[in-house]
């Protein structure tokens, strides 16, 4: 008789530095029928009028950092607690704890397959402890800025600012059980997601 296939779950915490090509990995897990839970889209569902988040935000910043629709700038806030350690500091203090929650009740929603937490802080948030596996996405420096040149408004200096906010790629790759050489052509990095696709999912099902 044929051994069954038994039901998988599979959760890798997907991190990177700034512009180093992170959604486009997860993009590729998403085509590879992955469930993708992206936290920065939970990170702005945080920031919604009314939401306790939004207005512990409001007390600390003020009303300045409102569009006219009151809805946060989040470029504006941005401009402010990159400038500021201590009110990055707080500012995650405050979305962190929440976005934490949603991450958690949609990990436990997902169903069998590669479940793929796209998280930027997921080392800072302390995320990495929750999942199965962490992949990084690596990048040379040089090619991060020209990407993050290329679609946003910041210049070298605001880039590099965001960059240095971040936990350095190299202790985020000595923390990695995968890491993903981006520097490449996007079918360079197709075929290092597919193989640890590949990986993760035999090694489960052999268990």
């Amino acid at each position: 008789m044929s051994r069954q296939r038994k039901e998988i779950k599979v959760v890798i915490g997907l991190t990177g530095s700034f512009g180093s090509g992170k959604s486009t990995v997860a993009g590729i897990f998403k085509k590879g029928r992955a469930c993708v839970i992206d936290a920065d889209s939970l990170a702005h569902e945080c920031l919604r009028p009314g939401s306790a988040a939004y207005k512990k935000i409001i007390s600390i910043f003020g009303k300045g950092i409102l569009c006219a629709n009151k809805m946060i700038d989040r470029k504006r806030l941005g401009e402010g607690v990159f400038n500021d350690h201590r009110l990055l500091l707080k500012l995650n203090s405050i979305i962190h704890p929440e976005v934490i929650r949603r991450i958690r009740r949609s990990v436990r929603a997902a169903k069998s397959g590669l479940i793929v937490l796209d998280a930027p802080l997921l080392i800072e948030a302390g995320l990495h402890k929750e999942v199965d596996k962490v992949v990084v996405v690596a990048a040379n420096q040089n090619n991060q800025i020209k990407r993050l040149q290329r679609r946003c408004s910041l210049n070298r200096a605001g880039i590099l600012k965001r960059i240095n906010s971040q936990i350095p790629l190299k202790k985020k790759i000595s923390i990695a059980d995968f890491v993903i050489d981006n520097d490449g052509s996007l079918a360079q990095t197709k075929k290092q997601v597919d193989e640890i696709r590949r990986v993760l999912l035999w090694k489960r099902w052999r268990n």
